[in-house]
């Protein structure tokens, strides 16, 4: 096992690989799952991250709020409305079906569920609190999540060649049907720039749904504290309102997406340390199995709706 000051010296390597862009989500993610599961760092170091983790996620989801436009929200929303509704509110239904015959754990199963209807890693982050999912039930969402990420910048462009996609076309079905923005930029880019704007304006607006998301599960929860996480929310439409009509905030919310989202990253290797082999035999696989198939559900209908009507 490290020491403490070995654990923090580790930490920084992993911040600074992270701000220089030479670690991903998964990555991260990944390394702290192996110095959690095989206890390489120090236990007390773990556990005084846990609160310090917490507020790092919900600030990393404040300050994506910035780089959401207003008017190109309302745009680009008004054309993917009903979509965008039809698919998450089928996630859901897919997810607790498949969760429900497979017996997999309630709240990871929601966790997945959100992650894969709206965006991601933001998404758990987002819907964490309100559910008071441990680390363990956080850490299993986000690798399965990333996971299916890394498949999707792989295989996605091969499948609109197939199918000769637009443009326009693949720019709205991979922000749809691809869970995390990095993936959804990363796929959409190999595809083409007009792609690349429709995928990244249309999944800056699908990140939109968090908002209803949170405040649905919160109503639903039998917590005495379930509005404890409000706060980060109306920082998120506070952040996305200032960069719409502050003309100052264009100086530094590109800025603030940016340490956003590697703030996002490293606080995935602060969960990732926080988890255990117990932890992994209770959730089990049946999960993993719940959001592949969930996933690739939510792929087919998106892609049988921008072949028909995009």
């Amino acid at each position: 096992m490290l020491s403490k000051t070995t654990t923090y010296i580790l930490a920084v390597g992993v911040l600074t690989g992270t701000l220089f862009g030479l670690i991903s989500p998964a990555i991260a993610l990944g390394i702290g799952m192996i110095c959690g599961i095989f206890k390489i760092v120090d236990f007390a170091v773990v556990q005084n991250s846990k609160r310090f983790q917490k507020t790092l996620l919900q600030l990393s989801v404040v300050g994506l709020g910035f780089g959401i436009h207003m008017r190109q929200a309302i745009e680009v929303g008004s054309n993917s409305f009903f979509i965008t509704l039809i698919t998450i509110v089928c996630t859901f239904i897919i997810a607790f079906a498949i969760g429900k015959i497979l017996k997999s754990e309630r709240i990871t199963t929601i966790l997945v569920a959100s992650g894969t209807a709206i965006c991601g890693g933001s998404a758990i982050a987002a819907v964490s609190p309100s559910l008071k999912a441990d680390s363990s039930q956080t850490s299993i969402s986000l690798a399965i999540v990333f996971l299916l990420n890394a498949i999707a910048l792989f295989i996605f462009p091969y499948i609109g060649y197939f199918f000769e996609l637009s443009q326009i076309q693949f720019g709205t079905w991979s922000a749809i049907a691809i869970h995390d923005t990095s993936s959804v930029v990363g796929a959409a880019e190999v595809y083409g720039n007009v792609a690349l704007n429709v995928a990244t304006t249309t999944k800056l607006v699908r990140t939109l749904w968090i908002i209803p998301l949170v405040l649905i599960i919160s109503f639903g929860s039998n917590s005495k504290e379930k509005f404890t996480f409000s706060w980060f929310i109306f920082g998120f439409v506070g952040a996305m309102l200032i960069n719409s009509y502050i003309p100052a905030a264009e100086l530094f919310s590109e800025y603030i997406v940016w340490g956003a989202r590697k703030a996002l990253i490293f606080t995935l290797f602060l969960i990732g340390l926080q988890i255990n082999i117990s932890q992994l035999k209770k959730l089990g696989f049946n999960i993993l199995i719940v959001g592949i198939f969930t996933w690739v559900v939510l792929g087919i209908i998106s892609l049988l709706y921008v072949l028909n009507y995009v």
